[in-house]
Formats: C-alpha cells, sequence, structure tokens
C-alpha cells in the first residue's frame, strides 16, 4: 500500500505552470506602482488598476482551476471545494473584522496543509470570492483579496512533512505559520491600499516615482501606524485556534478525503488471462489509515 498523503488536486506540469503565471501577474498587480515613473501614463491611471484586475484576476482563476482538472480534480473534488468554501465563508463574518479577529484563517491553514497546494490555492481563491459576495464586499479590492488568499492556503500545502508529520509537532508548525502567514497576508494587501494615496502631505503616503528605498520606508511606517494590532488580532486567533481544535479538523479532513478515495485508479490483474466471456479481474486502490 501507498504512504504518500491523499490529496484531492495533483498538480501536474501545466497545473504549476498556471499557478507560476497567475502569481506572477499577482506580483505584478501588487507592485508595479513602486517601479513606476511619476509622469507615466500607468502612474495617472493607477485608480484604473483595480478595475482592471478585478476583471482579469477570476478569469485567470477559472484556467487555473480547468488546468488543475486535467490533473485529477473530479466531482468529490469539487464538492469538497464547495462545502469548504461555503464553511470559510460563513466563518469569515462572524468576527465582524473586530480588531481583525477571522476564523476563516486557520479552517484555510489546515484544508491547504492536508488537501494539497493546487487544491489549496483555488479554495483560498473561491472562499474570498465567496465570503465577498455574502459581506456585500465586494469592490475593486476583491480580486487582489482572492489572489492573497490562494497564496496563503497554498502556502501551508507546501509545508514540510506532509506524509509523516503528525501530532503536536505538526500543529506548532500550523501555528507558527498561520501567525506568520497573517501578518504577510495583512502586509501585502496593505501595499494595494497604499498605492492609491498618492501625492498627500503625510510622511506615510505613497509619493508615484521616488526612489524605491524612500517608498518602502514610508510602506513599514503607514504598515506600522494603521494595521500592525489588526494583523497581531487575525496572526493570534489563528493560532489559538490552530492549537485548541486543529487536531480534530485534521483528523475529520483527512478522514472525509480517504472516503472520497480522490486518487483511485483501476487496475487489471490476475493469475491469467480471463475466459472468454468472463470480465477481466479488477483491483481498486486503496490508502493505509492514518
Amino acid at each position: 500500500m501507498s504512504t504518500r498523503p491523499v490529496r484531492a488536486v495533483r498538480l501536474g506540469p501545466r497545473s504549476v505552470t498556471a499557478l507560476a503565471l497567475v502569481s506572477l501577474i499577482g506580483l505584478f498587480a501588487f507592485c508595479w506602482p513602486l517601479f513606476a515613473d511619476a509622469g507615466s501614463a500607468v502612474t495617472s491611471h493607477a485608480g484604473d488598476a483595480p478595475w482592471l484586475f478585478a476583471a482579469l484576476l477570476p478569469l485567470l482563476v477559472a484556467v487555473v482551476v480547468a488546468t488543475i482538472a486535467d490533473c485529477g480534480m473530479d466531482a468529490k473534488a469539487v464538492a469538497m471545494l464547495g462545502v469548504l468554501a461555503a464553511v470559510g465563508a460563513a466563518l469569515r463574518p462572524l468576527g465582524a473584522g473586530t480588531a481583525g479577529l477571522e476564523p476563516m484563517f486557520f479552517l484555510m491553514v489546515l484544508s491547504g496543509r492536508v488537501l494539497g497546494p493546487g487544491f489549496g490555492f483555488v479554495l483560498g481563491a473561491v472562499t474570498m470570492f465567496a465570503s465577498a459576495l455574502l459581506t456585500g464586499g465586494v469592490g475593486p479590492w476583491m480580486p487582489f483579496q482572492m489572489l492573497s488568499m490562494g497564496w496563503f492556503t497554498m502556502g501551508a500545502g507546501l509545508l514540510p512533512g506532509a506524509a509523516r508529520l503528525r501530532g503536536r509537532g505538526e500543529l506548532l508548525m500550523l501555528s507558527a505559520y498561520g501567525f506568520v502567514a497573517a501578518f504577510a497576508y495583512g502586509t501585502i494587501m496593505n501595499l494595494q491600499g497604499w498605492v492609491l494615496l498618492q501625492g498627500l502631505s503625510s510622511g506615510i503616503s505613497f509619493q508615484p516615482g521616488a526612489p524605491l528605498d524612500e517608498n518602502l520606508v514610508r510602506f513599514l511606517a503607514y504598515v506600522t501606524a494603521t494595521s500592525l494590532g489588526w494583523d497581531l488580532g487575525r496572526a493570534v486567533l489563528t493560532v489559538v485556534l490552530t492549537l485548541t481544535v486543529g487536531r480534530t479538523l485534521l483528523k475529520a479532513l483527512r478522514r472525509a478525503t480517504r472516503r472520497a478515495n480522490f486518487e483511485a485508479q483501476v487496475t487489471f490483474e490476475g493469475p491469467g488471462r480471463p475466459s472468454p466471456g468472463e470480465p477481466p479481474h479488477r483491483t481498486y486502490g486503496t490508502y493505509e489509515p492514518e
């Protein structure tokens, strides 16, 4: 029997290429104002950029989903994607954004860990899209949130020890990742909003065309002054929920994935050729219990 961890989505070359393409475009979407000249047409139309990506990014995510489907995303994986995205979208409003308390983040960490980076990226993006519809948070920031949450969940699927690391060691690793990644999520989302603050006299506002190091210092001051405490609340809650209910949820996710048997393959074997009119012998793939 194979000891390979059960994954709802297996990444193939096309999936990796598509994810890399979307990630590169996403990085460009976040960072391009830092490298544009003050008088360039791109900078002068900075307010139009979020709407452009709002139309573009859902199409890119759809390409990723279609590519991953070539690697085995069947109806059972789609059903699990829908269930987890619905639960995550329902969890997001519970904290009502108070002090950054957003319980959906710990679910994304654990889901990405069990179900892998490909499934994690799609799950994070779809969950954020669904939660935006649920809470009325649709706006030019939404595609950036979808990308950031996709990266957040995908990162959990890329953590080491997926096949063997279990118990307290795994929970501590996931807690540490959730703590750091929660700050990373808030920081990159701040970059999206900060670049819209142009030409203000404040020492923390974005200055188009200014040297990169100067703008980065301004950005660091902006993050410290506006969202550091907010991100801390999100990070601490993610750690607390992971340590308290993480073990139970990990077991439930792994049990559901085994029962779904996403990657079961049909093979034909037997002591010899079947007799005329006799159907071939079949053996179905199985997985070892955790």
